[in-house]
């Protein structure tokens, strides 16, 4: 029997990017419920990284396809099939996790439940750049805190992936924003995502700055660090304050137990890893939305091809690992 092939990234054991291979693997053969997706585009993650050094435990089969996040066409549906049809741009989050293959490949077959429309005149390269920091921003924000227009929230770096969806979300909610940068550049850019109010944390004093702009303190902390400084959080946290963490897996700092349950305040923490189905349509629903009317809009650092993976896994390990902070958006790849 004939095996057709398509190129993809993955990789044959855990390491560093000098691991991924850019190469040919079997076309993948939809099972019952799958749709076949003509990737038009995919986009980097930390989260990438950490699952392919190791950092990040994963159920996985090599060779193992890298990616949890794509946009494309379909281009095969499943039988019965009644909520897409071949023709209809998608876009999805949740793959590359609990034995899936991931969506660094020229064909990807995705099941139903984790599927979502593409809104009118959005490109795949706009949606993948937003899919996985979206969710997490969302289901940060709406699912956990529930943010409303009476908030005032802070969002620990506005310009990141998470952080400017973040801002931008929040805005959108009707919530009062403050948030940090660290040049002057990356200040105007938060101010141009809606932040009411941007600190340049290198040449201000953070906390001096919150207290003027919120006297009464803060009443949500998105807290993107992975070493959050809880005493400083919940000293500017107004009572019954939240606060939001996603980040730091291996972090263990101290945490000021009298200050945060006299203030009534509560701690969100979750991993969008883990999200399920029905709670990343509910984000994806909401971010459609927002997409098609020009309210969110991507944040895209450069769009580079699939070939060079392994670059694209290096310039973000610089920016997140290495702290470099030289990324102001996304990567973004298309095979």
């Amino acid at each position: 029997m004939k095996v057709d092939f398509v190129k993809a990234a993955y990789i044959n054991e855990l390491g560093g990017p000098e691991k991924i291979i850019f190469g040919e693997l079997p076309e993948p053969e939809p099972r019952h419920n799958e749709y076949l997706i003509k990737v038009g585009a995919v986009d980097v993650n930390p989260v990438d990284l950490y699952i392919r050094n190791g950092a990040v435990p994963a159920k996985m089969n090599f060779p193992y396809i890298l990616g949890r996040d794509l946009a494309g066409t379909i281009i095969e549906a499943p039988s019965g099939a009644k909520r897409f049809k071949p023709g209809n741009r998608v876009w999805c989050v949740g793959q590359g996790w609990e034995g899936r293959q991931g969506t660094f490949s020229e064909l990807a077959a995705v099941d139903e439940s984790w599927l979502h429309p593409v809104p009118e005149g959005v490109s795949d390269e706009e949606i993948a750049a937003i899919s996985l920091v979206g969710v997490t921003a969302h289901v940060g924000l709406v699912t956990k805190a529930k943010v409303t227009g009476d908030d005032v929230l802070f969002v620990n770096g506005g310009t990141g992936g998470v952080g400017s969806s973040a801002v931008q979300m929040a805005k959108i909610l009707g919530a009062t924003v403050i948030t940090t940068a660290g040049s002057d550049e990356k200040v105007a850019k938060a101010r141009a995502l809606g932040a009411d109010h941007v600190i340049n944390y290198k040449t201000q004093d953070v906390a001096e700055a919150v207290k003027n702009f919120a006297p009464r303190g803060v009443s949500v902390w998105l807290e993107t660090a992975r070493q959050p400084d809880f005493d400083k959080i919940i000293s500017l946290l107004s009572p019954h304050g939240r606060i939001i963490v996603m980040a730091g897996r291996d972090a263990r700092p101290e945490f000021p137990v009298g200050p945060f349950y006299s203030k009534s305040c509560t701690l969100f923490g979750f991993i969008v890893l883990s999200a399920t189905p029905q709670e990343l349509r509910a984000a994806a629903d909401d971010i459609n939305h927002w997409m098609a009317a020009g309210k969110l809009k991507a944040q895209i650092d450069r769009v580079m091809p699939l070939a060079q993976t392994a670059q694209a896994h290096r310039l973000q390990e610089e920016s997140t690992i290495g702290k470099s902070g030289a990324l102001t958006g996304k990567l973004v790849l298309k095979p």
